[in-house]
């Protein structure tokens, strides 16, 4: 057995890559079923999961309606749960992706027996990670063997806990923090070297020996019989692989984009040949050119995609924006139109009284008048004059 590389990256996080929703080119869909799933949780699950409870608590201490939060991952990310990592306005992320390789399609292809040893030995690794890593919350994990080479994807949500406000929130320094890994900008790269450590014991258990990664140059590789370089070459497999899938992702997301498709097959055709006196590799003008083209129609079809997401995005927000003024201007509304008819109704009910008293009232002033004129026409007078009437009593002259 070959010595091997280890490889550890963050991957971009595609939960319907990793959970086969779609077939991908560089997928053998024959083998999906031998693919290894550990955990599979919907995101938005998970987050009520982690956060409702502490939520619920910071609300009960609000009297301000505006400052309680609702939904949280709507609070941070301000959309729904997305099957693709989401980043906030501070660059926080709705989840982490944390991509492992133990060699290469070379030396370690699926089907290989070398391939069967390092299987073995990610599925070790992955049943121990979330007990090492107590505040990065696996929600989804997949040991994929359809593709050129067995593979990890470890989706987490890192967990911090504060002591003021919110208790607990997605926040990855925090969460490193209390994994005893610190909270400057080298955290993530003393936390990666740890695990990077513990795969390595896991292969050497196994009978596998690993290259030592380069100090200067973090994780790219070196494997002696390969010579010098062949740690680059190592690390740009594994981030073609990574790169392929991520390719097919977007092609089938964005089938209407037909026109400006790239035909991966042509540069995948193309031959490199490595020139004998440099580091230098020598391509036909013809492949040149085919690899050309077909470069700029990746970058025009990069472009496109990412104007489409970001003027999605922004209609998300924005129609978000909207419906919650209007509800607000809408409720108002209702409220003043509810104020106004009981305005109205009491004052067309006061007017009603008022003009049915006065009529009355000029009925009696009409009755009395003409009383005192039959009177006076009848010689009664002074009679009428001198005559009180007393309740407890009959009527009576005085």
């Amino acid at each position: 057995m070959s010595t091997k590389s280890i490889s550890m990256c963050e991957g971009k996080g595609s939960l319907s890559h990793n959970n086969r929703e779609f077939s991908a080119k560089n997928i053998d869909s024959s083998r999906t079923l031998n693919n290894v799933v550990f955990v599979q949780q919907a995101l938005s699950d998970a987050y009520h999961q982690l956060f409702d409870e502490a939520v619920e608590r910071y609300n009960a201490n609000q009297k301000r309606k505006d400052r309680k939060i609702g939904n949280y991952f709507e609070h941070l990310f301000n959309r729904l749960p997305s099957k693709s990592v989401i980043t906030g306005t501070n660059k926080q992320k709705s989840f982490y992706e944390h991509l492992v390789y133990i060699g290469t399609r070379k030396d370690t292809g699926v089907g290989t027996p070398d391939a069967e040893i390092t299987t073995e030995c990610l599925r070790e690794y992955m049943e121990g990670f979330q007990a090492r890593n107590p505040n990065f919350y696996v929600f989804n994990a997949v040991l994929h063997l359809d593709e050129s080479t067995p593979h990890l994807h470890i989706n987490y949500i890192p967990v911090g806990h504060f002591t003021r406000g919110l208790e607990v929130c997605n926040a990855k320094n925090k969460a490193m923090e209390e994994m005893g890994f610190g909270n400057d900008a080298k955290a993530n790269d003393r936390w990666r070297h740890n695990e990077w450590d513990i795969l390595k014991n896991i292969c050497n258990a196994h009978g596998i020996e690993i290259s030592e990664p380069k100090k200067s140059r973090g994780y790219s590789y070196k494997v002696e019989e390969y010579g010098e370089h062949q740690d680059k070459i190592n690390a740009l497999n594994a981030e073609i692989e990574r790169l392929t899938a991520e390719r097919d992702e977007t092609v089938a997301e964005f089938e209407k984009l037909a026109k400006k498709k790239v035909n991966i097959g042509e540069i995948e055709s193309i031959e490199a040949k490595e020139s004998v006196f440099s580091k230098k590799v020598t391509l036909s003008k013809e492949d040149y050119d085919k690899l050309s083209d077909t470069a700029k129609k990746y970058v025009a079809m990069e472009k496109s995609i990412k104007k489409l997401k970001k003027e999605r995005d922004t209609a998300v927000q924005e129609l978000g924006a909207v419906m919650q003024k209007f509800e607000a201007v809408s409720s108002e509304l209702s409220e003043y139109k509810k104020k106004e008819e009981n305005a109205h109704y009491l004052s067309r009910k006061k007017l009603n009284a008022e003009a049915q008293r006065i009529k009355r009232e000029d009925q009696l002033s009409r009755d009395l008048q003409k009383a005192r004129a039959f009177i006076s026409a009848c010689g009664l007078a002074e009679d009428f004059a001198r005559y009180k009437f007393n309740k407890t009593r009959n009527a009576e002259l005085e």
